[in-house]
């Protein structure tokens, strides 16, 4: 029989046929306690320990006085350990931009009586165990009975044991013997917290199981836990989320690590590789030393390697710092569903997601999708976006999760084509609501105009994404479907440079489908972008001839007349007036001789601008009134939608070349019913024109209150939507503000407006 505690221990509880649990069991003491002293892990265990594992062994008072021997014995082996009453980890010198965050927990640490409990969570990376370490040192001398950290271990395969920590409390508050059960434990260490004021650190947390027996009231002490996890779970806690750096905040943070000058030599660069670290403290950190440790490497250099998706969580790698296993500790902690969704996540192709995206990745329904992406959330590999009810990645965890699913799901081609699949059926399915021929009943997703307005707007990133990637993968008649649904809707909606793209990949598939139709309606389309919301007249003239030839070879006059027209709307904004008037003519003819009454009052609207632009405005006004005319009584049989929306348009024409005459009430009576009839059509463009005539003519009416509202309203719009007019609408503005007794404000207007025109040129 061996001669230490252990080797006893083993030999008696062997004897008496007992396991570890039912000596646990009838002792008090944990199975882990005993493990650890069977191995020698615990030589020199208590004597109230001894006397309990003796009582369940049934030893003899020789084997008792043995026991007790070998335990004594251990504990004088024992090197003695000095605990101290602060025992923080190294601060981290270069701590950079949280003193928001140092602030909100010195607000905390202002606790009078009690206890206060804080909860900083955040993302893997995210520098919560810094913040944490600087308050100790920070606000630790408030604390007259010391500062305690422990690592919970809380990512570890075996997170430490709330026992285990109160045991090491006990032993740091100066407890030589703490009680054997863990029940006494628990007891002895809320007892002597309650009269004492103690800021105690509880670093990495689990979850709030490990959390919970480890909060005691004191007198005035403060709590302050770190965890991946929102720890939901605990009650009367105050929670701080820590998120990534600002721009500036991460240069600063990479020069303080790199080298201040060596940095700022490279401003650009720097910045790019700010943003390639996604701004998380942890990669800042890891670029930082790596360009510190490589004094030959430029920043830049740094940048082109980390520029690779495929190879940046490698070059984020610095001795055993490693942004992937930072993230890999919480992607194991995940379940089977949880751990699929995050990596089909991966496949959304813009930045934030649904939950109705995100169960067709997962194909599950939407309601388990929510309650997984929540729960993601709660562990910090996922953020709530701003718009509520949508999700996003940070950069570096979507490259992560991209990373596990080829590497899990090596044939996930399936899942991306369902993904990429459900949003152009989604965005065909939208723009079915716009257009001439619009529907008017709900659908199965969508229940009606403004519904399908939001989901392309919310979703453009998404749609647009799933159009490049079908492009590059041989999906040319979904391309190409998509591309032609749209058409209606891009006439009020979103941004030129989105349609640019989509147009020239509807180009690209009709071609490669072998379809010289539908590549005369994608050229039309495209030279139409080009014109009306690029403003590049130039560029839409000298596609013009592509659109126009294949719109003869097709033999379709219908896009012939559409190839005439956008070229007299190319060269109206060209400022070739009398080209662009015979042009609106051609137009005209053709889209008669295909039958096509729509085409035919279109292109009659463009001479109507033709005629404005002539300084024609009493022939211009009449050509939009009788055009409106026709509109309203139903002749052009449009979809109801698409009637308001036209006479909105038409409105707008109208009022322009009324503003030209002075005929001022004429004027705010078109403008007035154009906003109501745009507004209630969501067409944003004509809304925009429409609160800037009306305000201008309330300007001109001597109603200068009303009108700067107006105008406000106008400018707020237009510089959402990037339209054409900010600057004119910035002009009256001002001169309303200088009416007003405002002159900071109009020349605030002023200057806008000249940088608006410098950038123009």
């Amino acid at each position: 029989m061996g001669t230490t505690f252990g080797d006893l221990l083993r030999a008696y509880r062997q004897r008496a046929r007992l396991t570890q649990e039912e000596l646990a069991n009838g002792s008090g003491v944990s199975v882990r306690a005993i493990s650890d002293m069977e191995r020698g892990r615990a030589r020199g265990p208590q004597r109230r320990t001894v006397e309990a594992l003796a009582g369940v062994l049934a030893v003899s008072p020789d084997e008792l006085r043995a026991l007790a021997a070998a335990a004594k014995e251990g504990r004088a082996r024992r090197q003695p350990i000095a605990v101290a009453p602060c025992a923080l980890p190294p601060d981290v010198v270069d701590l950079t931009g949280r003193e928001p965050a140092l602030r909100a927990l010195a607000e905390a640490a202002s606790v009078a009586a009690g206890t206060s409990v804080v909860v900083v969570h955040g993302p893997p990376g995210a520098g919560k165990t810094s913040l944490a370490v600087r308050a100790g040192y920070r606000f630790g001398p408030r604390f007259a009975d010391g500062c305690f950290f422990f690592n919970l271990r809380g990512m570890d395969a075996r997170p430490a044991h709330p026992a285990e920590v109160v045991h090491r409390m006990l032993l740091a508050l100066g407890v030589e013997d703490p009680p054997a059960s863990e029940a006494e434990r628990s007891d002895l260490y809320r007892e002597r917290l309650r009269g004492r004021s103690t800021l105690l650190v509880l670093d990495n947390a689990a979850d709030e199981a490990q959390v919970r027996p480890l909060l005691a009231t004191g007198d005035g002490s403060l709590v302050l836990v770190t965890s991946r996890q929102v720890l939901g779970g605990l009650e009367a806690v105050t929670r701080l989320g820590l998120g990534v750096l600002g721009p500036a905040e991460s240069v600063d943070l990479l020069g303080a690590i790199a080298g201040r000058s060596r940095v700022a030599a490279e401003p650009v660069a720097a910045r790019q590789v700010a943003t390639l670290c996604g701004h998380l403290p942890l990669a800042l950190r890891i670029a930082g030393n790596r360009l510190a440790g490589r004094p030959q490497w430029t920043v830049a250099h740094l940048a082109g390697q980390l520029a690779d998706e495929r190879r940046r969580l490698s070059a984020l790698t610095a001795g055993d710092l490693q942004v992937r296993t930072a993230f890999e500790m919480s992607y194991r902690q995940l379940g089977g569903k949880a751990a699929l969704l995050f990596r089909r996540l991966s496949l959304a192709p813009g930045a934030t997601f649904t939950p109705d995206l995100a169960a067709v990745a997962a194909d599950v329904d939407r309601f388990a999708a929510e309650d997984t992406l929540e729960e993601l959330v709660d562990v910090s590999l996922l953020n709530t976006a701003e718009t509520p009810g949508r999700y996003v990645f940070h950069d570096l965890v979507r490259v992560f999760a991209a990373e596990r699913l080829a590497d899990e799901e090596p044939d996930h081609e399936e899942s991306r084509r369902r993904v990429v699949g459900h949003l152009i059926d989604t965005a065909v399915e939208a723009a079915g609501f716009f257009g001439p021929d619009a529907r008017d009943t709900p659908t199965e997703s969508l229940q009606g105009q403004e519904d399908a307005d939001a989901w392309l707007t919310a979703e453009t990133a998404n749609w647009v994404g799933a159009v490049r990637w079908a492009a590059a993968h041989g999906m040319h008649r979904e391309v190409l479907r998509l591309a032609t649904a749209v058409h209606w809707y891009s006439d009020q909606r979103g941004h030129g440079g989105t349609w640019a793209e989509v147009f020239t990949a509807g180009v690209a598939a009709a071609r490669a489908v072998g379809s010289v139709r539908d590549e005369a309606v994608q050229l039309n389309f495209l030279t139409w972008t080009l014109c009306v919301l690029l403003r590049k007249p130039g560029e839409a003239l000298a596609l013009h001839g592509e659109a126009w030839r294949a719109a003869i070879a097709s033999g379709d006059l219908k896009e012939q007349g559409w190839a005439m027209h956008y070229r007299a709307a190319s060269e109206l904004r060209s400022g070739e007036l009398a080209s662009a008037k015979e042009s609106a003519g051609r137009a005209r003819v053709l889209f008669r001789q295909a039958g096509y009454l729509l085409g035919e009052q279109i292109s009659l609207s463009c001479l109507g601008l033709v005629l404005h632009g002539l300084r024609q405005y009493e022939q211009a006004v009449d050509v939009h009134r009788q055009l409106l005319a026709n509109v309203r009584s139903g002749v052009l049989d449009l979809a109801p939608v698409m009637a308001v929306e036209m006479q909105a348009s038409l409105l707008v024409r109208a009022a322009d070349s009324l503003a030209e005459l002075a005929r001022w009430p004429e004027v705010l009576e078109a403008a007035t019913e154009a906003l109501r009839l745009s507004i209630a059509a969501t067409a944003p463009s004509s809304t925009c024109d429409a609160r800037h005539l009306r305000g201008l003519a309330l300007c001109r009416l001597g109603d200068l209150v009303q009108a700067r509202a107006e105008l406000v309203e106008a400018a707020e719009m237009l510089i959402e939507h990037r339209h054409h007019r900010l600057g004119a609408v910035l002009d009256v503005l001002a001169d309303v503000h200088d009416d007003l007794g405002d002159p900071v404000a109009a020349g605030q207007c002023r200057s806008r407006a000249a940088e608006l025109r410098s950038a123009d040129r």
